[in-house]
């Protein structure tokens, strides 16, 4: 009578495996096609991208970059882009983590009804209160500025900079803050000097999270952003797009120009971020 050897619990199989390898494969090639088209077609004429459109380009050709920073400005949008998202970040990561910091290291009565207001805005689209917003914002003379456009990014990346920093700094032992109060360490240079850095995952991934979004977004700077050398760049890139024509080249030439940032920021961050994703999965 043979034994029978048990697989361990937790170890995939082979054919398990090759199908999880291949999901995972065909999910990278979906999520990239788009991308290598955009770029592809940066290299391109608009006539060449209707007659040719699945061949090599001419990566020597920069005509359309040439174009975009010829007859746009798009050094000026690229800087409004830049300074809204960037206000926006440090915005919703200073006052997302004081008030995730009080709602996960202290206790009072209100703090789980607070805590539940913050999740509420994760579920209620801003884009539903645009008029209200207008007014508001017109009342304190913010309509076609930088600055009201980084207090509305502000706003809607805190629900979800309070809900992840709430999770982390609810994981942190709190033989630390007692160490340092023993000390005699105040409780905002506990806060500042002694947990934040123990929350920089969690704050690149809250970053990034709300970053991208912002970056890309077209419908609040189209709604309160009239003057051209206010505009974001996915507004400004709209310069190309006509009523009768557009021309692609130069347009896709602009998409791949204003995503570079930010993807160069995540690359330069996926270390912080994949951090962050796998402790807080382990924890």
């Amino acid at each position: 009578m043979t034994a029978h050897r048990e697989q361990p619990a937790g170890r995939l199989g082979g054919s398990t495996l090759f199908w999880l390898q291949a999901l995972l494969i065909f999910n990278t090639v979906l999520m990239l096609y788009p991308i290598m088209v955009m770029v592809f077609s940066a290299f391109r004429s608009t006539r060449q991208i209707y007659s040719s459109s699945f061949g090599l380009p001419d990566f020597t050709n920069f005509a359309n970059f040439q174009r975009i920073l010829a007859d746009t400005e798009f050094l000026q949008y690229l800087a409004n882009s830049v300074i809204v998202t960037g206000g926006a970040v440090i915005g919703f990561l200073t006052f997302g983590t004081m008030a995730a910091y009080a709602l996960a290291r202290y206790q009072f009565r209100a703090g789980p009804l607070i805590l539940l207001v913050f999740l509420a805005g994760l579920m209620v689209p801003l884009k539903l209160a645009v008029i209200p917003l207008f007014v508001q914002l017109k009342a304190f003379g913010l309509i076609d500025t930088r600055l009201g456009l980084i207090g509305l990014y502000t706003a809607m990346g805190l629900p979800s900079t309070v809900f992840i920093m709430t999770g982390f700094l609810r994981t942190l032992p709190r033989d630390l803050e007692d160490s340092a109060r023993i000390d005699g360490a105040s409780e905002p240079r506990i806060m500042w000097s002694i947990m934040l850095p123990l929350t920089r995952p969690a704050l690149v991934i809250a970053a990034i999270y709300n970053a991208v979004p912002t970056w890309n977004d077209f419908f609040f700077p189209l709604v309160f952003i009239h003057t051209d050398d206010r505009k974001t760049l996915p507004q400004g890139l709209t310069t190309f797009m006509g009523e009768f024509s557009t021309d692609w080249g130069a347009l896709f030439a602009g998409l791949t120009l204003s995503a570079l940032p930010i993807t160069l920021v995540y690359i330069l961050l996926s270390r912080q971020f994949i951090s962050g994703m796998t402790s807080g999965a382990l924890k």
